[in-house]
């Protein structure tokens, strides 16, 4: 008869019983994260922070310990287990609470996908029920690989591999005994188990689970007694602050518009960014540095606002972004000065102008008088009296010389030969998206762009003509594996290799005798131009080596002067200099020299005329010509 009942009562439940569909097809939501260049995990995006993994790259005793601490008697009931609801029965009985314990593993799969957590005696018949058919449908492996990946551990945790990587910082499969018992020990309460909250209690309720192990023979009792001993050293809780939240932030701003909010948070997307973390350190100092030295340079200045200041590395052959300091602290301003900023760059924007004129067969010999201009404005009856930073004027001025000395005046006339038009051309095919002006003040760098943009032109100097859009993810797949997108390098050929050489021969000689001598003593190539606006408020270097390019912008947010002395050359070269040191030491067998096209010939020249000089003339400077366009005396 009793028999009977219980088959009707399972009849009658049954037909309000959820579908098991979804726990045969478990897909949860997922974190997506975002790796490094070298596999780090940089971030997190999640609505449930979980990583979803099989057993088979857990450790072999966790699925182990979780059992002898939750359920000891898993792989022998049907999912129910009629002891332990027994005991639970009395034991609500006696204390006049509803529905207390007595849950196995496969209740608590159960629960989890297919029930809330309202605890009454009709959801407890229901969870029986499925926790029944559950363990009739799938292996008692596939249950766990269920409630392993689902179950809360605490600390916004969902499953064993992201509560590894919160509490101890790396992945489950790499966790010890010490480590996963502690983790097994969380389900009953895990705020109250958290090592973050109450490190006395969770070891306790660790050495419980320790205990049950031992007694249920997966582990011995020595195992035991050394994993209790044993110092456990907890990951750091990074609230994500540091200067890769800049990178972070635009990469997941590139995924929310290409794959939607959704997928984002619950998708499990693993993304390959392109940052490197060794890159990003350094970079991160050397800013830190220049502000620090900027301080001591301008003591009565640093009582209020502090400048900003920015930089960002890319690889001159994939034009993929390695590091990307954003500002000084992120905490503080979230706002990117590398990508969204868009300040004028002095100086810096002058080798496009020459490339120009390259391209259109001028030389580095070619003389342009540096003298007075007297120029109309774009207003009626207003007037424009360019100068250069110096204040004087010198004459007729080899262009080698006018670009290397940073000459205003030279730079002026010769976008007035070589064309405005034609120079916001070159600079639209560099990619510099931001507008340019059309008119003469071009030349001097007055329209403002983003420094991404600048150092992304530079690329095309660095890598022989060829421009690359810079890249800060490489591959994203998606929680099957499959590859949803492969960034391949969007090229197109802007300048001839012997035209950007001639460029990168001049911007040689600006660190080795020009404006960006501070930038010298690297033991390698490098080039580079310095860019400094009105009144100094804005201090910029962009500068490169066979195998990076780096771009360094000073400044403050609102419009205030640096300083008397605050240049591109002193603030901003120097920060330059300090990265590349650094990326130096970290590469093992970097590029040391810029590769000459065949068509250059490097003759000597008199840099104060321009005139081609024999090979021991005193006082030549030896400067690269295109063959087909080598000045005769």
């Amino acid at each position: 008869m009793s028999l009977i009942i219980g088959v009707l009562i399972y009849l009658m439940v049954s037909l309000r019983i959820p579908d098991l569909a979804s726990v045969a097809d478990y897909q949860p939501p997922e974190t997506s994260v975002f790796l490094s260049d070298s596999g780090e995990i940089l971030a997190s995006c999640y609505r449930e922070n979980r990583v979803v993994v099989p057993l088979s790259r857990m450790p072999a005793l966790l699925p182990k310990a979780f059992v002898a601490a939750e359920d000891g008697r898993f792989f022998h009931h049907q999912g129910v287990d009629g002891w332990s609801v027994l005991r639970a029965i009395i034991h609500n009985i006696s204390s006049g609470r509803k529905a207390q314990g007595g849950s196995t593993i496969t209740q608590q799969v159960a629960r989890a996908l297919l029930l809330t957590s309202e605890k009454t005696y009709r959801r407890k018949i229901r969870e029986a029920v499925l926790a029944y058919r559950i363990d009739r449908l799938l292996s008692k492996e596939a249950i766990l690989h269920l409630y392993l990946n689902q179950i809360y551990l605490g600390e916004g945790a969902f499953g064993v591999e992201a509560a590894a990587r919160t509490y101890f910082g790396k992945k489950a499969e790499a966790l010890s005994l010490a480590e996963f018992s502690l983790l097994a020990g969380l389900p009953q309460a895990p705020s109250r188990y958290s090592p973050r909250r109450n490190l006395k209690l969770a070891k306790a309720r660790q050495r419980y689970v320790l205990n049950r192990m031992a007694a249920d023979g997966y582990i011995s009792a020595e195992d035991a007694r050394q994993a209790f001993n044993r110092t456990l050293s907890l990951a750091i809780d990074d609230p994500g602050r540091g200067p890769e939240q800049y990178f972070v932030d635009y990469v997941r701003q590139y995924i929310e518009n290409r794959y939607g909010q959704e997928q984002l948070l619950t998708g499990g997307l693993t993304v390959y960014t392109t940052l490197n973390t060794e890159f990003q350190e350094i970079a991160a100092r050397a800013v830190d540095n220049g502000i620090k030295k900027w301080r001591t340079r301008n003591p009565g200045k640093d009582r209020g606002e502090l400048p900003q200041s920015s930089m960002v590395v890319l690889d001159v052959q994939s034009a993929q972004v390695k590091a990307l300091v954003g500002g000084i602290q992120y905490g503080a301003s979230q706002y990117n000065r590398v990508t969204q900023s868009r300040r004028q760059p002095g100086s810096a924007f002058k080798p496009i102008v020459y490339a120009a004129a390259f391209r259109g067969q001028f030389t580095p010999a070619d003389l342009i008088v540096d003298e007075p201009l007297h120029l109309q404005g774009e207003d009626e009856g207003l007037f424009w009296e360019p100068r250069n930073f110096s204040g004087e004027f010198y004459g007729p001025t080899p262009l080698r010389t006018g670009l290397i000395k940073s000459r205003n005046i030279v730079t002026i006339k010769l976008l007035g030969e070589v064309g405005i038009e034609k120079v916001r051309a070159l600079a639209s095919q560099m990619g510099i998206s931001s507008p340019l002006a059309q008119n003469l003040s071009l030349a001097l760098g007055t329209s403002g762009i983003s420094l991404l943009e600048l150092t992304g032109a530079y690329t095309v100097f660095a890598a022989g003509g060829i421009y690359r859009l810079p890249v800060f993810v490489a591959k994203v797949v998606d929680r099957k594996g499959r590859v949803l997108e492969t960034t391949q390098p969007q090229e197109r050929r802007v300048l001839s290799a012997n035209t950007a050489y001639l460029v990168t021969n001049l911007l040689q000689g600006v660190i080795e005798e020009g404006t960006g001598r501070r930038a010298r003593g690297l033991g390698i190539d490098a080039a580079g131009k310095t860019g400094t606006t009105d009144r100094n408020q804005d201090a910029w270097f962009v500068g490169y080596t066979p195998e990076l390019v780096a771009g360094v912008w000073l400044g403050f947010d609102h419009s205030g002067s640096l300083g008397e002395q605050e240049t591109g050359g002193l603030a901003a070269a120097p920060v330059w200099r300090e990265f590349m040191i650094g990326a130096l030491t970290e590469h093992d067998s970097p590029r040391k020299t810029f590769q000459v096209p065949p068509g250059i010939k490097i003759l000597p020249m008199n840099p104060e005329t321009g005139k081609i000089l024999t090979e021991h003339s005193e006082g030549a400077v030896w400067v690269a010509f295109d063959e087909e366009y080598v000045p005769e005396n």
